[in-house]
């Protein structure tokens, strides 16, 4: 049983009118890719720069600035967070690890990778791991 395919090309432009792009700058090119869309944190930004209606150049977020502090002192403890967390930076969390690998030579052994690779890999994540440790 033979299968004929036909194959056929349809030719898109002509090739004499092909221009390459030219070095440096060029008129075609899209440097700065595509614009990205946050028009709703623009508007939120521009609301909050602006001046308070009935206040002597009290603009909005200063306003939210000073609820916020109010709020603090008064014991609310998430507005408390919340100012610790954008002056001081949010605290690192720690991550609990419990790895029970306990037949990895098993699983090497399936996979066909040799155990001294799985040796070698780990020396290295453990240096990785106490020279990151040895920067705090």
């Amino acid at each position: 049983m033979q299968i004929y395919c036909e194959v056929t090309v349809k030719i898109m432009a002509n090739i004499k009118n092909l221009k390459p792009f030219k070095k440096g700058e060029d008129e075609r090119r899209n440097t700065l890719g595509r614009p990205k869309k946050t028009l709703l944190s623009e508007a939120i930004r521009e609301r909050l720069a602006e001046v308070m209606p009935g206040a002597s150049e009290q603009t909005f977020a200063e306003e939210i600035a000073r609820v916020l502090i109010l709020e603090a002192l008064s014991g609310d403890v998430q507005a408390i967070r919340e100012i610790a967390d954008r002056t001081e930076g949010k605290p690192k969390q720690a991550i609990d690890l419990d790895l029970q690998i306990n037949d990895w030579k098993v699983l090497a052994k399936n996979y066909g990778i040799p155990t001294s690779d799985i040796a070698a890999e780990a020396r290295l994540l453990l240096t990785e791991f106490d020279d990151a440790g040895s920067d705090e």
